[in-house]
Protein backbone atom coordinates (compact mmCIF):
# COMPACT_ATOMS: atom_id res chain seq x y z
CA UNK A 1 0.00 0.00 0.00
CA UNK A 2 2.94 2.17 1.20
CA UNK A 3 4.43 2.31 -2.47
CA UNK A 4 0.98 2.86 -4.50
CA UNK A 5 0.37 6.11 -2.12
CA UNK A 6 3.62 7.33 -2.66
CA UNK A 7 3.57 6.28 -6.71
CA UNK A 8 0.21 8.33 -6.18
CA UNK A 9 1.57 11.69 -4.80
CA UNK A 10 4.41 11.57 -6.89
CA UNK A 11 2.16 11.94 -9.95
CA UNK A 12 0.03 14.71 -8.18
CA UNK A 13 2.37 16.95 -10.32
CA UNK A 14 5.60 18.71 -9.54
CA UNK A 15 6.86 19.57 -6.18
CA UNK A 16 7.14 16.90 -4.49
CA UNK A 17 9.79 15.07 -3.27
CA UNK A 18 9.93 11.20 -1.96
CA UNK A 19 12.11 11.78 1.63
CA UNK A 20 11.25 8.35 2.90
CA UNK A 21 9.14 6.02 4.39
CA UNK A 22 9.42 4.15 7.73
CA UNK A 23 11.30 7.08 8.45
CA UNK A 24 13.15 7.10 11.96
CA UNK A 25 12.32 10.17 14.63
CA UNK A 26 14.41 9.53 17.24
CA UNK A 27 12.65 11.73 20.04
CA UNK A 28 13.65 11.67 23.43
CA UNK A 29 15.22 8.45 24.39
CA UNK A 30 12.54 6.50 21.79
CA UNK A 31 12.06 5.81 18.49
CA UNK A 32 9.22 6.45 16.19
CA UNK A 33 8.38 6.04 12.44
CA UNK A 34 6.68 8.01 10.21
CA UNK A 35 5.16 6.08 7.35
CA UNK A 36 5.80 8.38 4.53
CA UNK A 37 7.83 11.55 4.25
CA UNK A 38 7.68 14.30 1.75
CA UNK A 39 9.01 17.58 1.26
CA UNK A 40 7.02 20.37 -1.07
CA UNK A 41 9.27 22.17 -3.39
CA UNK A 42 7.11 25.25 -4.11
CA UNK A 43 4.68 25.21 -0.58
CA UNK A 44 8.84 24.71 0.94
CA UNK A 45 7.15 22.27 3.75
CA UNK A 46 7.18 18.72 4.50
CA UNK A 47 4.36 16.62 5.10
CA UNK A 48 4.06 13.20 7.07
CA UNK A 49 1.54 10.85 5.99
CA UNK A 50 0.73 8.42 8.00
CA UNK A 51 -1.28 5.29 6.81
CA UNK A 52 -4.08 3.46 9.53
CA UNK A 53 -5.85 0.33 7.78
CA UNK A 54 -8.81 0.57 10.03
CA UNK A 55 -11.17 3.21 11.20
CA UNK A 56 -9.71 6.81 12.30
CA UNK A 57 -9.19 6.91 15.92
CA UNK A 58 -8.81 10.64 17.63
CA UNK A 59 -5.81 9.18 19.30
CA UNK A 60 -4.49 9.15 15.84
CA UNK A 61 -4.10 12.70 15.79
CA UNK A 62 -1.75 13.03 18.61
CA UNK A 63 0.73 10.38 17.41
CA UNK A 64 0.76 12.13 14.20
CA UNK A 65 1.57 15.87 15.62
CA UNK A 66 3.99 14.60 17.92
CA UNK A 67 5.59 13.37 14.42
CA UNK A 68 5.00 16.80 12.78
CA UNK A 69 6.42 18.30 15.45
CA UNK A 70 9.66 16.36 15.82
CA UNK A 71 9.78 17.02 11.65
CA UNK A 72 10.01 20.99 12.25
CA UNK A 73 11.98 20.63 15.09
CA UNK A 74 14.74 18.11 13.46
CA UNK A 75 14.55 18.06 9.88
CA UNK A 76 13.24 21.60 9.22
CA UNK A 77 15.50 24.20 7.80
CA UNK A 78 14.60 27.92 9.94
CA UNK A 79 13.06 28.86 6.10
CA UNK A 80 10.57 26.08 5.99
CA UNK A 81 6.81 26.25 6.25
CA UNK A 82 5.01 24.17 9.05
CA UNK A 83 4.87 20.50 8.25
CA UNK A 84 2.10 19.40 7.03
CA UNK A 85 -0.22 16.20 7.94
CA UNK A 86 -2.20 13.65 6.17
CA UNK A 87 -3.83 11.06 8.17
CA UNK A 88 -4.84 8.36 5.81
CA UNK A 89 -7.57 6.48 7.24
CA UNK A 90 -9.52 3.49 5.67
CA UNK A 91 -12.75 4.82 7.36
CA UNK A 92 -13.61 7.75 9.30
CA UNK A 93 -17.30 9.46 11.27
CA UNK A 94 -16.93 12.83 9.84
CA UNK A 95 -18.31 14.10 12.92
CA UNK A 96 -15.54 12.85 15.35
CA UNK A 97 -13.10 13.96 12.62
CA UNK A 98 -14.40 17.05 13.08
CA UNK A 99 -14.14 17.24 16.76
CA UNK A 100 -10.96 15.71 17.18
CA UNK A 101 -8.74 18.28 14.69
CA UNK A 102 -11.17 21.57 16.06
CA UNK A 103 -8.25 21.84 18.46
CA UNK A 104 -5.45 21.82 16.04
CA UNK A 105 -4.06 25.02 14.60
CA UNK A 106 -1.30 23.33 12.73
CA UNK A 107 -2.24 22.26 9.16
CA UNK A 108 -3.27 18.61 9.51
CA UNK A 109 -6.61 16.78 7.71
CA UNK A 110 -7.76 13.27 7.71
CA UNK A 111 -9.05 11.33 5.06
CA UNK A 112 -10.14 8.21 4.24
CA UNK A 113 -7.98 6.63 1.12
CA UNK A 114 -11.07 4.50 -0.13
CA UNK A 115 -13.45 6.93 -0.62
CA UNK A 116 -11.78 10.23 -1.15
CA UNK A 117 -8.80 9.01 -2.83
CA UNK A 118 -9.69 6.02 -4.67
CA UNK A 119 -13.32 7.07 -6.13
CA UNK A 120 -12.58 10.89 -6.32
CA UNK A 121 -9.58 10.45 -8.85
CA UNK A 122 -9.92 11.45 -12.53
CA UNK A 123 -10.20 8.20 -14.77
CA UNK A 124 -6.47 8.85 -15.69
CA UNK A 125 -5.42 8.36 -12.34
CA UNK A 126 -7.77 5.78 -10.97
CA UNK A 127 -6.48 3.36 -13.91
CA UNK A 128 -3.06 3.68 -12.53
CA UNK A 129 -3.80 2.50 -8.84
CA UNK A 130 -4.70 -0.86 -7.72
CA UNK A 131 -8.70 -1.46 -6.55
CA UNK A 132 -9.97 -1.08 -3.48
CA UNK A 133 -9.78 -5.25 -3.04
CA UNK A 134 -6.07 -5.14 -3.82
CA UNK A 135 -5.41 -2.65 -1.06
CA UNK A 136 -7.43 -4.75 1.53
CA UNK A 137 -5.65 -7.78 0.53
CA UNK A 138 -2.25 -6.10 0.87
CA UNK A 139 -3.14 -4.49 4.23
CA UNK A 140 -4.56 -8.29 5.06
CA UNK A 141 -1.05 -9.53 4.53
CA UNK A 142 0.54 -7.46 6.53
CA UNK A 143 3.15 -5.90 4.41
CA UNK A 144 6.46 -5.50 5.91
CA UNK A 145 6.84 -1.98 6.66
CA UNK A 146 3.02 -0.76 7.31
CA UNK A 147 2.01 -0.36 10.76
CA UNK A 148 -1.37 -1.66 11.02
CA UNK A 149 -3.59 -0.18 14.10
Amino acid sequence: MIDHVRKFLLELGQGFAFVGQQVRLAIGDDEFYADLLFYHLKLRAYIVIELKGGKFDPGHLGQLGMYMAAVDDLLAHYDDKPTIGLLLCKSKDSVVAEYALRGYSTPISVAEWKTEIVESLPEEFASSLPSIEELEAELIEGRPGFCRQ
